[in-house]
């Protein structure tokens, strides 16, 4: 419907495109499947149109203009749509427009909700607005990015961002996990690297979260050793060698608990660090002395161990086990990598 709808507006027709259906037939071959009748009017493209290819997929993005204006017609699927816009369309508009040159710096922070953010950096932000450039605050849960813009027509903008760059950073200290596109657990990665450190986990309420975030890192094997999800007591208690009595006198939700947790993992496993966590994730099982969202979690090294206790604002189980597991790597680089 939509290519027909196109070729209807802009006063043209279908043909068969020959680059895209031999394309077609060698994609379809590598999975040996036939190309049905269907596969093959993805080659059907619109005569008045500039393709745009598609790595991700079948069917080829189309580029068209008219009366100054550009169009463009993408497939559904988000990934193979993202694809093409990454790799041909915002590249080409680039090209065909003459657009401004918009600059941007972000700065990432853990731990500080956006509210308490904005009371710390108020006076810095207002000098910023009156400088011609603006703020955006861009929050996840447990996370919010700090994202500096302007447009810069003559080059006297880039020095003023980086400026006001500068001085935020001193605002906000260890609050800083990092900046541009990086992400917690590859800032973790890249310390330990660097300092040629490894890491084990013992982990209860988080459930794995925390190696699922380290080992999605690629060349995480150096540093990331392995890890015991010890969600049953009796695991804790005769795999991690944790104290029988000491569940039993402060629950598994217990200072004492991920202590020993995080200790005897690193033991076991001869890593530099170790993480341990043990909480209640909810949305059941909360009690009026450890309410949904308590959280206990401890880093250890061969000097010291550190223990942290959480409680999370989130009556919703998925938020609380990603934010207590990126609260516990936070812990990890603040008291150990920096």
């Amino acid at each position: 419907i939509t290519k027909h709808t196109l070729c209807k507006y802009f006063n043209t027709e279908l043909e068969v495109n020959t680059k895209i259906l031999e394309r077609l037939k060698e994609r379809y071959a590598q999975f040996n499947v036939p190309l049905n009748e269907a596969n093959q009017a993805q080659a059907l493209i619109p005569k008045a149109c500039t393709i745009l290819p598609n790595t991700r997929g079948s069917a080829s993005g189309m580029w068209f203009e008219r009366d100054g204006k550009v169009y463009i017609s993408l497939p559904g699927v988000p990934y193979e749509m993202k694809g093409i816009l990454t790799d041909e369309g915002f590249p080409k508009l680039i090209q065909h427009f003459q657009t401004p040159n918009v600059i941007h710096r972000t700065i990432r922070t853990i731990g500080i909700p956006e509210s308490k953010l904005a009371e710390r950096i108020e006076n810095w932000e207002t000098d910023l607005k009156a400088k011609g450039l603006s703020l955006a605050y861009l929050p996840s849960p447990g996370f919010v990015r700090l994202r500096i813009s302007g447009v810069d027509h003559d080059g006297s903008k880039s020095k003023i961002i980086e400026q006001k760059f500068e001085a935020l950073l001193e605002l906000l200290g260890d609050a800083v996990y990092g900046y541009e596109k990086e992400i917690l657990e590859e800032v973790i990665g890249k310390l330990l690297t660097d300092q040629n450190k490894t890491i084990s986990l013992a982990e209860s309420c988080t459930g794995g979260t925390i190696a699922k975030l380290l080992t999605n890192i690629s060349g995480s094997s150096a540093y990331f050793k392995g890890g015991i999800v010890s969600y049953a007591n009796a695991i804790k208690i005769n795999i991690l060698n944790v104290s029988e009595s000491d569940i039993k006198t402060h629950g598994a939700v217990s200072q004492s608990v991920v202590e020993q947790m995080a200790n005897n993992v690193r033991g076991m496993m001869g890593t530099d660090f170790s993480i341990s966590t043990s909480g209640i994730a909810g949305p059941t099982g909360g009690t009026e002395t450890k309410p949904v969202g308590t959280i206990w979690m401890a880093v250890s090294s061969a000097e010291k161990t550190v223990t942290k206790k959480y409680l999370l604002p989130y009556n919703n189980r998925e938020r609380n086990i990603l934010v207590a597991a990126n609260y516990a790597l936070e812990l990890l680089r603040k008291e150990f990598l920096i």
